[in-house]
């Protein structure tokens, strides 16, 4: 069964949401040469302890941390340690998630740390970046849940690499719903999968975490022996951005943005639906 909120939750996810930003914004700062992940999870703990916010990472099926921290050809949920300095030219994946009141909030950003990426990666992160914003574009009323897909996929495949070939859409993760819990139906791939249909109808009071995962090579990947950290099977570094979003009778409401999606929707065409924080 998919949730559906009322306008009174989902102002509680946008609270959550304004959580994980500043989460996002206290992390990248951080994520400079010589600071190790854990650094960067400690930052990430002060932040929900200031804005009296629970993690919804921490403990989440044994994970160790309050972020992901996924670095290069870790595609997602790596843990954050003392072990892992980040050095320059390295790209970074942040996840974070908050807790306001039961309610979730849970998004990602791609950051690079220091200088010297060459411009396929800068090209990398872009894509994916872009990707998700194709893909909220889609959430809107008399669309179904494969319209994202579609969108996100259709955006990906346009892109030349620079380098040449095609880039790697992940195929085992994907979006999701979110709400009172942090990970509900239903599950939204970054591509179309005929098999499985069109999915449900996008109605107001839906509430999807869209979250595009794109390498430079392959789309496979495989888990470590820590049972999270997963890597692409062929060691190409990837990109993972996201952003939690709300389906409005006004349209849709980027709950982990700062403005809540105003300025990028706008150069879309699209008005974003107003933010009942104020």
């Amino acid at each position: 069964m998919v949730e559906i909120k009322t306008p009174e939750q989902i102002a509680k996810m946008r609270e959550a949401g304004l959580v994980v930003a500043a989460m996002h914004e206290a992390c990248a700062e951080a994520a400079v040469p010589g600071a190790t992940t854990k650094d960067l999870d400690e930052v990430a703990a002060k932040v929900l302890a200031d804005h009296g916010a629970k993690p919804n990472f921490l403990g989440y099926g044994g994970f160790p941390g309050n972020i992901c921290t996924s670095v290069n050809d870790v595609v997602v949920h790596g843990i954050p340690s003392k072990d892992t300095v980040l050095k320059a030219g390295d790209l970074l994946s942040i996840d974070a998630g908050a807790i306001i009141d039961g309610w979730h909030g849970d998004a990602a950003l791609t950051v690079f740390v220091g200088e010297g990426h060459s411009a396929e990666l800068h090209e990398l992160s872009r894509v994916t970046r872009e990707s998700m914003w194709a893909g909220i574009a889609a959430m809107r009323k008399g669309n179904r849940l494969v319209d994202i897909s579609k969108a996100i996929e259709s955006y990906i495949r346009r892109q030349p690499r620079p380098a040449g070939g095609k880039y790697g859409i992940i195929e085992d993760y994907g979006g999701h719903g979110i709400g009172s819990q942090m990970h509900m139906d239903p599950h939204l791939l970054n591509y179309v999968e005929r098999r499985r249909g069109r999915g449900p109808k996008l109605v107001p009071g839906m509430c999807l975490a869209i979250e595009p995962m794109v390498s430079l090579g392959t789309p496979r990947t495989h888990v470590l022996s820590d049972d999270w950290t997963v890597k692409t099977n062929d060691g190409t570094w990837s990109s993972h951005w996201e952003h939690s979003v709300a389906l409005t009778e006004q349209g849709p409401l980027v709950l982990t943005a700062r403005d809540g999606g105003r300025a990028k929707l706008a150069e879309l065409g699209i008005e974003a639906a107003p933010d009942p924080l104020g």
